[in-house]
């Protein structure tokens, strides 16, 4: 047998899946060596509501689809909500800029104390920069408590502004394609 893969989760709501989540996940793929990653869904997502968005099913056959052929790709749901539950067992966890203001709002949590340890228990995170959001380093309300490894993926600016809710708006060329 040889080493373990390496892996990374990507949790989101893809709904839908945008060619910035794919170009996203395969630079966290480049950068940190990974086998594959796993789009996951949470069945029960925190801050939205469920009833309006697509079928979770709907959504990770999309994913499937795009990874269709693609061994580092793919797709899964989970009941777990809190990103340090969603991560556990994965070497890295992939996320946004943006997600990654909301992991440090001790509201999630019930206070700091407890959105500490959570944090603590995430493995190495990979954050794609999504403007106006400070990164780690831009900004103290953006660092991470101590002993939290970080890793700014490099991302063609052209995908910043790339949004899901875009897409459902209209922008259907920022939909992924198989």
């Amino acid at each position: 047998m040889g080493p373990r893969p390496r892996t990374g989760v990507y949790p989101g709501t893809f709904d839908p899946p945008t060619i910035a989540h794919i170009h996203i996940a395969r630079r966290a793929i480049d950068r940190l060596a990974l086998d594959r990653i796993d789009f996951v869904i949470s069945t029960t997502t925190l801050g939205k509501d469920d009833a309006r968005l697509t079928p979770v099913d709907q959504r990770i056959r999309a994913l499937e689809a795009l990874g269709q052929g693609d061994r580092s790709f793919a797709a899964r749901a989970t009941d777990a909500s809190l990103l340090a539950d969603i991560a556990e067992g994965y070497d890295v966890l992939v996320l946004g800029a943006d997600k990654w203001h909301q992991v440090l709002d001790p509201e999630w949590y019930g206070g700091i104390a407890a959105r500490d340890d959570a944090i603590a228990r995430l493995p190495v995170v990979a954050l794609a920069p999504r403007p106006p959001f400070a990164l780690p380093g831009e900004d103290p309300s953006a660092d991470p408590p101590a002993g939290v490894e970080i890793v700014v993926l490099d991302i063609d600016p052209v995908h910043h502004e790339v949004s899901a809710t875009a897409v459902r708006a209209g922008r259907d060329e920022w939909r992924a394609r198989p």
